[in-house]
């Protein structure tokens, strides 16, 4: 049998190479994909927002790829660059990148794409008070229309990292007129030029989208439309599939597939693949007692990652250390056992930041069972070493309101979906402004410049010094505790075809359609 680290490294270590799992329900040689249809999702979170500057969620992501096209595209196997908006791109100069943008193309609104519309998106990308993706874009110094279909981005630095980090949230391309028009109602009112539009948004119901008929892809969508069922248990979600009444669902436990293959024999298709997303727990270092390096790295001698792995995960998860899982191209083994298992070293290191008795934190995290059932684990292994958690939970959007942007309580559970390029989890979560770095505390000046340097050239080896440097300067300042990479765990109707997983774990809906 492949093992989970291996089959990483068959998706993730080298780009263009081969998909290393099977492409899901595609037309038989000679076939078309049939045209028609409402595919009905239970989507197992209601979404922050619809509009792509301003939200902060990885599980945003299903609902938003549908609606916007992004500037660059990346291959679902590997996470290499490749056309989307941009059919092309080029480096004239170190600090000059240059972007050759897909014509014809209109918004939803009917207003064209071009690229004084990328410029008012960027500039708004990077200066909105409510942009979340700012840290990403501060190699942007100036954006230039050099032609209709023509941009450049003039930059401080090199930054090589810039046209996958378009591949996600900054690279989704909102109508400039419908953000001036609309404003924060952008949030629910959001315009891209995707291949399904926004009819409506009833919150913590449904969300239901239509097919674009002007889509620059005259072949997509197949579907006429999709419908997000917002269903937050897990197992009410796999039933409704097993029982036809949703068509799809995704990021299911283990403990779901476990069901789906026992009950959804025949009536369902489960897709199980590798990811690089974790399940970490984020730190507020920004006040006690998580300020001193010595209780992060406590927490981390307490973390019983294989043990995590088998009571949460039924042992079809990969132990992490770091953001960057084993066989991932970027990531420096050296560091695989940087964290053991030891509560007596954690204890210690207590006692040294003057917590000889222990020491009390305020453990945030979501109300769900499953989730509630990984804080147990946690909160044990932790008690174990003289860490006593006292544990809140609440909604996603609710306990990221609390800990994040008003910086209540010492540490978050959450699950990190991954990003395009690798550098962005090192500036979204560390990085001064990342939105996940909830004390807004700067990052040390080594990790900095290793950001910078991961950046700065275009060489995978080059680059992968640069991230060993960012690895290791995350472990040494406990920056937060990783605790293990987990499979995406799809259920999907027999008829659903066209699916293709990929590396972030996030399903993109775009091309399916429906069999007879």
């Amino acid at each position: 049998m492949i093992t989970r680290r291996h089959a990483l490294l068959g998706l993730g270590a080298l780009a263009g190479s081969p998909l290393a799992h099977p492409l899901l329900g595609q037309p038989a040689f000679g076939q078309t994909a049939k045209k028609g249809g409402t595919l009905k999702i239970a989507a197992p979170f209601n979404p922050s927002t619809l509009d792509p500057l301003t939200g902060g969620t990885g599980s945003d992501h299903m609902l938003l790829y549908p609606l916007f096209d992004t500037l660059v595209d990346f291959e679902p196997a590997t996470l290499a660059a490749r056309p989307g908006l941009a059919t092309s791109w080029t480096f004239p100069d170190p600090k000059t990148l240059v972007f050759t943008l897909r014509e014809n193309v209109r918004f939803h609104d009917g207003e064209p794409f071009d690229a004084a519309a990328v410029k008012a998106h960027l500039e708004r990308a990077k200066t909105d008070p409510r942009s979340a993706v700012k840290s990403e874009l501060q190699s942007i110094e100036t954006i230039e229309v050099l032609a209709p279909n023509k941009v450049a981005l003039h930059l401080s630095r090199p930054d090589t990292a810039l046209p996958l980090i378009l591949a996600d949230r900054a690279g989704m391309i909102a109508s400039p007129k419908a953000v001036a028009e609309r404003g924060r109602r952008h949030d629910r009112e959001p315009v891209g030029t995707g291949p399904f539009k926004l009819e409506k948004w009833n919150d913590n119901d449904v969300v239901t989208m239509v097919r674009n008929p002007d889509y620059w892809d005259k072949d997509l969508p197949h579907l006429d439309g999709l419908t997000f069922r917002i269903i937050t248990d897990l197992n009410t979600a796999l039933r409704s599939v097993i029982a036809g009444e949703n068509q799809f669902t995704y990021r299911l436990n283990p403990q779901q597939k476990v069901v789906a293959d026992r009950m959804g024999a025949g009536k369902v298709v489960v897709s199980s693949t590798p990811t690089i997303a974790d399940y970490h727990l984020l730190f507020n270092y920004g006040k006690g007692p998580l300020d001193d390096v010595r209780v992060r790295q406590a927490i981390n001698f307490a973390l019983d990652r294989d043990g995590f792995n088998r009571a949460a995960l039924m042992g079809l998860g990969v132990p992490a250390q770091t953001m960057l899982p084993p066989g991932y191209w970027a990531h420096d083994p050296a560091l695989d056992n940087y964290y053991t298992h030891d509560p007596d070293k954690a204890r210690a290191l207590l006692k040294e930041a003057g917590h000889a008795d222990g020491v009390d934190i305020q453990f945030f995290g979501y109300s769900d069972q499953a989730s509630q059932q990984r804080h147990e684990i946690i909160m044990e292994q932790l008690r174990q070493a003289g860490i006593r958690a006292q544990m809140t939970v609440g909604s996603s959007a609710d306990m990221y309101q609390r800990f994040i942007v008003r910086g209540e309580g010492d540490m978050l559970l959450a699950l990190w979906t991954g990003r395009p390029d690798p550098s962005q989890a090192f500036a979204l979560v560390y990085g001064a402004n990342g939105f996940n770095n909830a004390g807004k505390v700067p990052p040390p000046p080594e990790m900095a410049q290793a950001q910078i340097e991961a950046q700065s050239v275009e060489d995978p080896a080059q680059r992968k010094v640069a991230f060993a440097k960012l690895e290791k300067a995350a472990l040494e300042f406990a920056l937060s505790g990783e605790l293990a990479f987990v499979p995406a765990i799809e259920i999907h109707a027999p008829n659903v075809r066209g699916y293709v997983p990929n590396l972030l774990g996030k399903p993109k809906f775009n091309t399916l359609y429906l069999a007879d």
